[in-house]
């Protein structure tokens, strides 16, 4: 596996890298405004010198003052110490140029009218400009090479992007020292996280990770750390207990198990008080076996192993046949078992009367006698809810929660380990209509407990009508 690079080192390069990027971003915009602005004021004094010279000609050749137009020529050109000027007519004839006119290449005395042209002669840099000037008494204009002289504005660019390039490095330099020290101060929240992170252990648990003095940034993280912790903390309190609970519920029947055998092994006795040790012993065999098959079906659930098949599965005819199962211990108690309307969902059928009888027998079992159980099916277009109401001790609110929970005990009243129940009815129930992606709940309030149970309807039966 490729080693992986710190934080820091990555925090401190990204500044660094973004630090750079702005700089050279800033340095060639500095870079090309600069000569924009020197190409500007370049052009602006030729373009006036140009304008001066039309005026000098016009006003020579309107006054016949022809010998004076050298010498005005010369005074308004020859003052600019980088400026070379040429003037010829049409015939060729030169009316004006000064020592450095030699140096214009003859090919830019033919450029397009008013085009500014650039030109390097070895060290030097030219900037010049060709334009027709139309004097009075001349039949055809005549034409101005004007050029500037502008090596010093490249040597200005060489020595700027020198400095840009020596500034670059050091700024780059500069910035991932402070990205570094940036990147170890803003880390120091998560380097606490991460101390708090090591130290926590099964005993430190209930430990959170305080936020008031941890960055707005991190505070989202902090909270799902300590959302964690603190389903860490539930689940592990509930395995230690489940832990705890299936210890004791295999005590018994194992301790049963060793008692019977000891006494009868004590002394010589006949078959039959063999045999009626043998028949003890299996129920207590039985009722082991029985929990260790829960106990198997909810490591499956839980681990998303079974698999329910895909049937129609009609409620109100799984619910009469185990009314039919459930009728003469109903009779005994003289109550009632009463069932309203209908509802088909999609699934399998075995584990979901599983999941009914167990809520049946439950309710069967803290229903006193004489009273009702009422199964009420309604359906919509989307969803079959199920309720399963009977009367009986209320539930406390603080357990209505956890009654779904393994050998969970909310109270002495309701408890369901016993001879034949090891108290995980409710929890295979919860993962069997899990597995159907449906839900489970219950509430209980005056002495009335309800069993809610809901899941997807089967497309083939859409609002049946209830049956009394």
């Amino acid at each position: 596996m490729r080693p992986q690079s710190s934080l820091v080192k990555r925090l401190t390069l990204m500044f660094m890298f973004a630090v750079t990027a702005v700089l050279v971003v800033a340095g060639v915009a500095f870079y090309g405004l600069s000569q924009h602005h020197f190409r500007m004021l370049d052009e602006q004094a030729l373009a006036e010198k140009l304008e001066s010279t039309r005026h000098v000609l016009s006003i020579s050749a309107a006054r016949g003052e022809l010998d004076d137009q050298e010498q005005q020529l010369r005074a308004l050109l020859g003052a600019h110490q980088d400026l070379s000027a040429k003037i010829t007519k049409a015939d060729g004839t030169v009316l004006f140029s000064d020592s450095k006119a030699s140096q214009i290449p003859q090919r830019f005395e033919q450029a397009r009218q008013g085009a500014v042209w650039e030109w390097q002669d070895e060290a030097q840099n030219f900037r010049g400009i060709t334009a027709q000037l139309t004097i009075a008494g001349e039949p055809e204009p005549v034409t101005a090479v004007l050029m500037l002289d502008v090596t010093t504005h490249a040597h200005f660019f060489v020595t700027l992007q020198w400095w840009f390039g020596i500034g670059l490095v050091i700024s780059a330099i500069v910035s991932a020292g402070l990205g570094w020290v940036v990147a170890k101060s803003g880390l120091r929240p998560v380097r606490q996280i991460t101390k708090v992170a090591t130290g926590m252990s099964a005993k430190s648990l209930r430990e959170r990770i305080p936020l008031e003095p941890v960055p707005l940034e991190l505070q989202e993280l902090i909270l799902s750390f300590n959302g964690m912790l603190g389903r860490l903390e539930d689940t592990f309190v509930r395995l230690s207990n489940f832990s705890a609970d299936i210890a004791h519920e295999l005590r018994t029947p194992v301790s049963n198990l060793l008692t019977h055998t000891e006494v009868v092994l004590t002394k010589k006795r006949d078959l039959d008080a063999y045999e009626e040790n043998l028949y003890s012993n299996l129920e207590d065999l039985k009722r082991m076996s029985r929990m260790i098959d829960d106990m198997l079906f909810l490591a499956k659930a839980d681990n998303g192993l079974i698999v329910p098949e895909q049937i129609d599965v009609d409620l109100s005819e799984l619910v009469s046949k185990l009314f039919e199962y459930y009728q003469f211990l109903a009779e005994d108690r003289g109550i009632q078992l009463t069932l309203q309307g209908r509802g088909k969902v999609r699934g399998d059928r075995l584990m979901i009367d599983r999941a009914l009888s167990n809520l049946l027998s439950n309710a069967l079992r803290y229903t006193p006698e004489g009273n009702e159980i009422a199964v009420q099916i309604e359906q919509t277009r989307e969803t079959v809810t199920l309720s399963v109401r009977n009367s009986g001790v209320t539930i406390d609110p603080q357990h209505i929660g956890k009654i779904f929970d393994r050998f969970y005990r909310a109270d002495p009243a309701r408890r369901e380990g016993g001879p034949s129940n090891a108290g995980l009815g409710l929890s295979i129930t919860r993962s069997i209509i899990e597995t159907h992606s449906g839900r489970i709940w219950c509430t209980s309030e005056e002495g009335v407990t309800t069993f809610f149970i809901s899941l997807p309807a089967s497309k083939r039966l859409v609002g049946a009508a209830p049956t009394p």
